[in-house]
């Protein structure tokens, strides 16, 4: 019998998982590979080596780990910062920043424990940046060398559902920036029953139709506060609600930017809310409790389910999708092109995956999103046959390249289409994603050198585009050199191929 040979004609299934060694009547199984280390696949179906990153310089501390947060202040200038241990620095053009002869940088009240759980919002140049420990912050640009990192000073809420016990609040005085003693008749209801606590200093309280923010702290039933906005008078009222976020209940752990709505969500004591601005006013979330509620009033709502869905993502696409531990969930207006209102919204449970406390990429009109276990990444898409989102598993042909976790990603656009993902033991992996052309290939990375006894190991990464045409990847990777653990930056170099010159991104090499 004659021997036929197999028709191997590309690789746009990446590598494959080792259990699929037998599964040759996969349709798969002859556009993938058994392993691909330093190799990017390309939509067409060519494998090619991964191109070299160039040493931009070493971390301010290499003793504690550092994150890179892209900023995209316009389609010239954009920036990689570089969160550290109570600091931010900034990249741009491939170099640091300087003030003078010392690198540019700013102060931040984010430790090195914090850093993987900050979450953040961009809109031209000002990023808000959440942390349920910490209230929430705007960074602002104005120059190359001039950032400011400023407390988002809440005027008009949001705030807790309304005092519904016997309990009253007393205002000494209703003057717009004066301080007033804030009293209370007793403590039953205020705090689970334990009052004024120190950590109720920054919190707003509704009293009437005005508002006061807690200075300082006497005692369990007295407090001090500045007027924000004169209630109608000062006597003792069960009207009154205590703000949302504070040191006592937490501050918001994800934010984005929606239907020209700030959207944050998930505090420590209300992991399943919502907060929704006004419509173009964004730290404006007045609820309008005392009047006529209008289309373009912020909006809190709380999802209800059967546990504790706390919530770990949001991403605007054609709907805002709402990650949770427990499920994904989808917010619309109701109608298919509706607006959110106060009175329309709707939030409806799409699928029971659960996600991992890592940010989601959207991609055209898809999310990809991490699952729970960190293990697996998959892609949420609108899907006309079931009326709704439906999220299969990018990896289930390669679970063995995530198998160890996956702690952040990072999307290159430009000039092909791949998904960086950083695993929990350092080593960096790549997912080329086309699925229009049915690309789904992944492929693993390792950097030179070596960290005690093992590989470099790649500890952050960011992409951001430098013009029309290109991206760049930039990388954190951690080395001992001469017995001296060092972090070092990296970025892509601009390479050649085929006459076309572009840039391609990837990891850092020295």
């Amino acid at each position: 019998m004659a021997r036929v040979a197999v028709q191997l004609t590309n690789f746009t299934a990446g590598e494959l998982s080792p259990r699929l060694d037998g599964r040759n009547d996969l349709a798969k199984y002859s556009s993938g590979c058994k392993t691909l280390q330093n190799m990017v696949i390309y939509p067409h179906g060519s494998a090619a080596r991964r191109p070299g990153t160039t040493f931009v310089r070493e971390v301010k501390d290499s003793t504690k780990k550092t994150r890179l947060i892209p900023f995209e202040f316009s389609t010239t200038q954009t920036y990689i910062l570089e969160f550290g241990n109570q600091y931010i620095r900034f990249y741009k053009d491939s170099g640091i920043i300087l003030s003078g002869a010392s690198p540019y940088e700013i102060s931040t009240t984010y430790l090195e424990a914090d850093l993987p759980n900050i979450k953040y919002a961009q809109s031209a140049d000002v990023m808000y940046i959440c942390h349920p420990s910490y209230p929430i912050y705007k960074l602002s640009r104005t120059g190359h060398t001039a950032w400011t990192l400023d407390q988002v000073v809440e005027t008009n809420g949001p705030f807790l559902d309304h005092n519904i016990t016997t309990t009253t609040l007393n205002s000494s005085s209703t003057t717009v920036g004066a301080s007033a003693t804030l009293t209370l008749s007793s403590t039953t209801g205020i705090n689970n029953n334990q009052g004024w606590l120190t950590t109720d200093v920054g919190r707003l309280v509704h009293m009437k139709d005005g508002h006061y923010k807690i200075t300082a702290r006497t005692s369990s039933t007295v407090a001090t506060g500045t007027c924000i906005r004169s209630p109608s008078s000062s006597a003792a009222t069960t009207d009154f609600a205590l703000g949302s976020w504070s040191g006592t209940t937490g501050y918001p752990s994800c934010v984005s930017f929606y239907e020209q709505r700030l959207v944050f969500a998930g505090n420590t004591n209300q992991p399943q809310t919502l907060w929704f601005s006004k419509s173009g006013d964004y730290e404006n979330f007045d609820d309008n409790y005392h009047g006529t509620v209008a289309d373009d009033d912020a909006i809190t709502y709380t999802i209800a389910s059967n546990q504790v869905n706390a919530i770990r993502f949001l991403s605007a696409t054609r709907s805002l999708i709402v990650g949770t531990v427990g499920g994904e969930f989808s917010v619309s207006g109701g109608g298919t092109d509706d607006p959110v209102t106060p009175t329309n919204i709707l939030i409806k449970k799409q699928s029971n995956h659960g996600c991992a406390n890592v940010d989601a990429i959207p991609v055209g009109n898809v999310t990809l999103f991490l699952q729970r276990a960190k293990r697996k990444i998959r892609e949420l898409a609108y899907n006309f046959d079931v009326d709704g989102y439906v999220a299969p598993d990018m990896t289930i042909l390669a679970e063995h390249i995530s198998e160890s976790g996956i702690n952040s990603m990072s999307y290159q656009q430009e000039p092909n289409q791949i998904i960086w993902c950083v695993r929990e033991d350092g080593k960096l992996i790549g997912l080329t994603y086309q699925r229009e052309q049915q690309v789904v290939a992944w492929h693993q990375h390792i950097f030179g050198g070596a960290f005690n006894s093992g590989i470099a190991v790649c500890e952050s990464i960011a992409t951001i585009p430098t013009n029309d045409k290109e991206y760049q990847t930039w990388v954190i990777v951690k080395r001992t050199i001469n017995g001296v653990t060092r972090s070092e930056e990296h970025t892509s170099e601009l390479q050649s191929r085929f006459g076309i010159s572009y840039a391609v991104f990837c990891l850092k090499k020295k």
